[in-house]
């Protein structure tokens, strides 16, 4: 799609292009303005891109961007035209599920785009000119919060205000230089000169045409009451008063007033003159210039009423952040706080201004100063993202945990030119996460004891009857193995922690294997191959089926004396995990055995009912070889179920 097609939009393309180029805006350098608001849009709507969209012909251009690096991109694959087609805004949750985008290459490609959310700008004559946009590469089911769409309307209502200033002032200037040129030629400016005595004035062509007055009798010489008559009839008696003023002292005269041409028409002139007096002290002359500055009227009321536009939208602006839940600031590029919205006055309740520059840091908890100071330095010498918890000080004057986030915006150059952040309350949330934390500590640490409780009463059991020792001794050695898998993967605090490296398979294998050394401490049993992260939900499990193998295999396989040894390699192939038990150096072996024992079935069932794999058993003579294939997920369950869920 080379141009806009559309049925029935409400108004044609050649007139919104127009209204477009009227701006005079396309492929001009990036201005604060406009980076401020996509910045804070970005922020607020928490979206990784944002942009202040202009479509032309065949492309889309960037005023203002977050996110992308670019400037434009061609329009066939536009979110944006299609934008335009609505009457105020649009909304794309999930860019896969919508048939306007099938086959974009911005959500099938490696940009990876999935929610859209834009607001459309506007002319005055209602013709859409782009958007103002923040875009995800994450569906949203909800869409916008009440607040981020409100934030959206009332920032793209600013990105309008600002090219209406923009073009304003541009039209000022050329204005003005028309006017110079006029003034050069002399149209607009007129000089007099008024003989008190014989009330004639004698004027030049410019001060003729001004009042209406012909050049003939201009030139000639006329009563002054002939030029005063084209006078406003509002302005005739103050400018008689400084007429009158000038005459009785030594100042010059000056006087601003409204003329009425013979068309009938308002102009207004500014007078400048001074009274010359005779030895007597009485005025005998009056000369002075008339420029008309109708033009500079209309351009200052212009002006007044943009500016007026302007403080209502930034008053507006004010509003809207103050109104966010969230404490937001803006720092310099140097890191020097210049903004804080009430939010922050109202949680910190320290007077206005006193947390600028760097007295924020006065704010935080004593033992998170430096922390914070190290992080936030960092993130001004690099550019990167502000993120980190710490303690502020409340109103209160306890000190309660927030979150602080913060962006830099750049410009082309890449240099930092602003900074925004956020602090967000999360005292309560992280009371709550300590909370569970100690539920989940103590409710662990009484399963460890069950599994003693119960290993100490199969020991009773088994004093009590000798005939069952053999049982209870295998029984025990399960339950033991259960332990340690529990031990390996339950919550702990830094004083129970075990000394074991991070919860992965080869991790936890290892510290399973440990009573199987040599005399000299090291591993019989040698593990190979790619690791795997490794949850609770699987540790169970694991542990019956390898606490089985190492069992049988120093009972009657490799580790029944002294030279034999396993292997045991891992592989990730694809969306399987295999796992290969190779036992070597034991004694021989005659085949499978008659008949099928507990632990074979033991084994059986923690690998297919359990971890929803396959096991299958080669007897060879040198000895027994076991290969366990896992879904790759089958390992780590809690976390694949996370990642499908999101």
């Amino acid at each position: 799609m080379t141009h806009l097609q559309q049925d029935g939009p409400g108004w044609d393309e050649a007139e919104r292009v127009a209204a477009l180029r009227s701006f005079d805006i396309l492929d001009t350098e990036r201005e604060p303005a406009f980076d401020d608001i996509v910045a804070l849009v970005a922020r607020i709507c928490e979206a990784p891109i944002a942009v202040v969209n202009l479509i032309d012909t065949e492309r889309q251009w960037f005023k203002a961007e977050v996110g992308l690096g670019v400037r434009e991109t061609p329009l066939d694959s536009s979110f944006c035209a299609q934008a335009l087609l609505q009457q105020d805004s649009m909304v794309v949750r999930d860019a896969t599920l919508d048939p306007r985008f099938e086959g974009n290459p911005l959500v099938t490609g490696e940009a990876g785009l999935r929610f859209y959310a834009g607001v459309l700008l506007k002319d005055e004559a209602d013709l859409p000119i782009g958007t103002l946009c923040v875009l995800d590469t994450r569906p949203r089911p909800d869409g916008l919060s009440e607040l981020q769409e409100q934030t959206l309307r009332t920032l793209a209502s600013q990105v309008m205000v600002q090219l209406r200033l923009r073009r304003a002032l541009r039209q000022k200037q050329v204005a003005e230089d028309a006017s110079r040129r006029v003034l050069d030629a002399a149209d607009y400016v007129g000089a007099w000169d008024w003989d008190v005595v014989e009330d004639r004035v004698v004027a030049d062509a410019g001060f003729a045409q001004q009042y209406g007055v012909g050049l003939d009798e201009a030139e000639a010489g006329v009563p002054i009451d002939r030029f005063t008559r084209h006078v406003h009839p509002d302005d005739r008696d103050r400018l008689t008063g400084d007429i009158e003023a000038a005459m009785a002292s030594d100042e010059p005269f000056v006087s601003e007033y409204r003329l009425i041409d013979a068309q009938g028409e308002v102009r207004w002139v500014v007078a400048r003159g001074r009274a010359y007096r005779d030895a007597t002290g009485k005025v005998v002359r009056f000369p002075g210039v008339s420029v008309d500055v109708t033009d500079r009227r209309r351009k200052d009321q212009r002006l007044a009423e943009i500016a007026s536009a302007l403080s209502e939208s930034e008053a507006r602006f004010r509003v809207l952040t103050d109104a966010m839940p969230q404490m937001v600031w803006s720092t310099r590029p140097d890191g020097y706080h210049d903004f804080y919205n009430a939010r922050w006055y109202e949680f910190t309740g320290v007077p206005a201004g006193s947390s600028d520059g760097d007295e924020w840091n006065g704010l935080f908890h004593p033992e998170d100063r430096e922390r914070a100071w190290t992080r936030w330095r960092h993130s001004l010498e690099t550019g990167e993202p502000y993120d980190i918890e710490y303690r502020l000080r409340h109103n209160s004057g306890i000190y309660r945990w927030v979150l602080g986030r913060a962006l830099s915006l750049r410009n082309d150059e890449g240099e930092i030119t602003r900074w925004f952040g956020t602090c967000t309350d999360i005292h309560e949330l992280k009371q709550l996460e300590h909370g569970r934390e100690l539920v989940s500590q103590e409710l662990s640490h009484r399963i460890k004891n069950v599994f003693a409780v119960v290993s100490a009463l199969v020991a009773l059991s088994a004093r009590q009857h000798p005939e069952a020792k053999p049982f209870a001794a295998s029984l025990r050695t399960r339950i033991s193995a259960l332990a340690r898998a529990h031990e390996f993967v339950r919550p702990h605090t830094e004083a129970s922690r075990p000394a074991v490296a991070a919860t992965t398979l080869h991790a936890f294998l290892n510290a399973l294997f440990q009573p199987y050394g040599d005399d000299d401490g090291a591993s019989r049993v040698k593990i190979a191959g790619d690791d795997a992260v490794f949850d609770d939900q699987a540790a169970t499990s694991v542990a019956l089926l390898f606490h089985e193998l190492a069992t049988n295999a120093a009972k009657y396989g490799a580790l029944a004396n002294g030279d034999g040894r396993v292997d045991l390699t891992t592989a990730h192939l694809g969306e399987r995990f295999v796992l290969k038990w190779v036992e070597t150096g034991g004694p021989r072996v005659a085949g499978p055995p008659e008949r099928v024992g507990f632990g074979s079935s033991l084994t059986n069932l923690s690998v297919e009912a359990q971890l929803g794999g396959k096991l299958s058993r080669e007897w060879r003579p040198e000895g027994l070889c076991i290969v366990v294939d896992l879904p790759a997920t089958a390992l780590a369950r809690r976390r694949a179920a996370g990642a499908r869920d999101h």
